[in-house]
């Protein structure tokens, strides 16, 4: 689903060419849940937005899907993001003008899918919001903005999901319950899901753990999740 090759991310800086990602290659399966750990500064974040085709990279290429970002524009990318990509960010990313219904249902409204409200109502109660549907963001706690951001993520059945530091604006109780929501649905949509945390715990339940120092990609180990998992069918 996923294939990155030899990924290279650099910048201009006041001090010289910093660069940020070094020659990093990856491939990812349909399915899999992968976690991508490493210290701040390590080029998680960059990688992310690499591969979802928000930045663009000095050299090498992300192919989404069989479908190459470099040999795109941005129109384009941002196109393919639209039907094969959702996003889970720490600061949820809502929008503060919209009720919890209406942020879940702008995706699917922009596919042109005359069922949006039905289904946006689906996902807001299949994340135990269905009673909060028409408060704002500024109404819902910290978790209750993040299940919405989640349900938002999947309205348009996303076959890529890319989540960002997703428990990181959330106290330890209400992170956990977050981690749970988010596989439980990356299970039941059979999406494949990238996850940059530092969260060791959380990296834990995926199925591959890639781990960053400095930009280079210094481990990528399969993890004992999909075997617990497959025990207690």
């Amino acid at each position: 689903m996923i294939r990155i090759e030899n990924l290279i991310k650099s910048v201009d800086t006041s001090e010289g060419l910093l660069t940020i990602l070094k020659s990093v290659s990856l491939n990812i399966d349909t399915g899999e849940a992968v976690a991508i750990v490493g210290a701040s500064g390590s080029g998680k974040s960059t990688l992310l937005g690499l591969m979802a085709g928000l930045d663009t990279a000095t050299s090498g290429d992300v192919v989404l899907d069989g479908q190459s970002l470099n040999a795109m524009d941005e129109e384009q990318r941002a196109i393919l993001r639209g039907k094969l990509v959702g996003f889970v960010f720490q600061s949820f990313q809502l929008l503060p003008s919209l009720t919890a219904l209406e942020n879940v249902m702008l995706p699917i409204e922009l596919k042109g899918d005359a069922q949006a409200n039905e289904k946006a109502k689906r996902l807001l109660a299949r994340v135990g919001l269905d009673e909060r549907g028409h408060h704002y963001p500024n109404q819902l706690s910290g978790g209750e903005q993040q299940r919405v951001a989640i349900a938002r993520a999947f309205a348009t059945e996303a076959r890529i999901l890319f989540a960002d530091e997703p428990t990181g604006n959330l106290d330890t109780a209400t992170g956990a319950k977050i981690v749970e929501l988010l596989f439980d649905l990356n299970r039941e949509f059979s999406t494949t899901l990238v996850l940059v945390t530092h969260d060791e715990r959380l990296a834990q339940k995926c199925d591959r753990i890639v781990r960053l120092v400095a930009g280079e990609m210094v481990s990528d180990e399969k993890t004992s999740a999909r075997d617990e998992e497959a025990a207690s069918v």
